[in-house]
């Protein structure tokens, strides 16, 4: 039987398909059925730190309601670090019944764009059975003026204090929009982060001419979006101690090998089973298996970082001339139908 079990962020996985956040994942429903049909791992949706905040604001505003009042007023009120109320409480609630339901790694995710106090709710998902963090830092600097190099920090920041709160594997799940994606990745990695998963989507509003109005840009990826994170994930296997997750663009199993052979030790997906259900699951895996069976390869680490760029090979010639043989592939094909005269 081919060995399709693999290993992200310390933890050892049935195979390397992992349902990345979606509504599929919002419920211990959900996450039992994924469970059921074959995932290595599940990832929560994500707790934002707004909702934290939100959170924090109200008790402390109820608190300073009755600091005056008698003294036995102070027991109205919740003293356990975990006993937090609304969303915090119904998103630990989520996390605590579905780890404890099925039989892989349910890993929690925060979502942020600032450093702050919230970061100290990750004590809370590692409390409830979080297997990991997935820290999805969501910043795009509005101001201008904001520097690169304060975004980059403000990653780090982010990280050191979400670290420092757990014991459990953090990841940082990045977008590409750095000026040098892979050094920031490296900069994680030196920070301590257990993993990276690549790329995060931002969802950008667009503009509706005729209503005149802006509208939410939602919509699910397509295989077309891989090349991005791939070209990255095989510059980086090698030089990395921590993970590489894989995620955007995946829709069959051929999505899946190229992620291995470009270096990823795992493969998410969220879209391609919204658009198929949790039985897509098995459709994955079984191609996944029929493509490793036709290489002639054993198992999944025989394949994984096959088409990675060398260790020790200049990753910007190797990627240049990639990029130049691109075009010429482009001339080649497009020339023909470009009319004469």
């Amino acid at each position: 039987m081919m060995d399709l079990t693999t290993h992200y962020l310390g933890m050892a996985l049935r195979n390397p398909l992992v349902a990345s956040p979606s509504p599929m994942t919002s419920t211990v429903d959900g996450v039992r059925g994924l469970a059921d049909a074959g995932v290595g791992a599940v990832v929560l949706p994500s707790l934002f730190e707004e909702e934290v905040h939100h959170e924090q604001l109200r008790e402390l505003h109820l608190m300073e309601r009755f600091e005056d009042a008698f003294a036995e007023a102070r027991s109205f009120f919740p003293t356990a670090a975990g006993a937090v109320p609304g969303t915090t409480k119904r998103y630990l609630s989520l996390v605590e019944r579905a780890a404890s339901s099925v039989d892989v790694p349910v890993m929690a995710s925060l979502n942020a764009s600032s450093d702050g106090g919230w970061t100290r709710f990750a004590h809370s998902m590692q409390e409830a059975g979080a297997a990991a963090i997935e820290l999805n830092i969501y910043f795009v600097p509005g101001d201008p003026h904001t520097s690169g190099r304060l975004v980059e920090d403000r990653h780090v920041e982010i990280l050191h204090h979400v670290k420092s709160a757990v014991s459990i594997p953090v990841a940082v799940k990045l977008s590409p929009h750095f000026s040098s994606p892979g050094q920031m990745v490296l900069r994680l990695d030196d920070a301590g982060a257990d993993g990276v998963v690549l790329f995060n989507r931002f969802l950008h509003p667009d503009v509706d001419s005729d209503a005149l109005a802006v509208v939410p840009g939602v919509a699910l990826s397509s295989p077309e979006e891989g090349r991005l994170p791939r070209a990255w994930i095989a510059i980086l296997h090698g030089r990395v101690v921590g993970s590489i997750a894989a995620t955007t663009g995946v829709e069959d199993a051929s999505d899946v090998a190229a992620y291995l052979l470009a270096g990823a030790d795992v493969v998410m997906t969220a879209s391609a089973l919204l658009r198929h259900g949790a039985g897509h699951v098995g459709v994955l895996l079984d191609g996944l298996e029929r493509w490793l069976e036709r290489q002639r390869f054993q198992a999944v680490a025989s394949a994984r970082g096959r088409l990675a760029v060398p260790v020790g090979v200049d990753g910007t010639a190797y990627e240049r001339v990639g990029y130049v043989s691109a075009l010429e592939h482009a001339r080649e094909h497009y020339a023909p139908l470009v009319p004469q005269g």
